[in-house]
């Protein structure tokens, strides 16, 4: 494991759109339940969200709940699975609930964790290797 590299599970779910401030705060509510680093990007279409944690049992239970919100087009574009990552380690370990507004700064979440692959081709920018 490179330095500063760690050890999670991550998943990545897509859906048409993320608006609704209540259900957003059942999303957070199950992220610190489950002591997970979740990134959201809300506000338009499409909807994306991320989440990390130290296990798939905790990582694959909020993805079903989110489920459960019945998401337009849910998708779990990139189901639980183990990953090293870099960068914001500390705040993974802490639990933690981020939200941006566009697709872009999205992406680049991603770049800085090492995901930006694995991101691209959940998404569908890019063909699986």
């Amino acid at each position: 494991m490179s330095q500063g590299a760690k050890g999670i599970f991550a998943a990545l779910i897509r859906t048409h759109h993320i608006t609704s401030r209540k259900k957003l705060a059942r999303v957070k509510k199950a992220a610190a339940f489950y002591n997970l680093h979740v990134l959201i990007r809300s506000g338009g279409s499409p909807g994306i969200m991320y989440a990390e944690g130290p296990d798939e049992v905790s990582v694959s239970s909020w993805v079903n709940m989110v489920q459960g919100l019945r998401y337009k087009d849910f998708q779990c574009a990139q189901k639980p699975a183990a990953h090293q990552v870099r960068g914001a380690v500390d705040q993974t370990r802490n639990g933690g609930f981020e939200e941006v507004a566009s697709v872009t700064e999205f992406g680049e979440r991603m770049e800085q964790r090492g995901l930006g692959s694995w991101w691209r081709i959940g998404m569908g920018y890019k063909a699986s290797d």
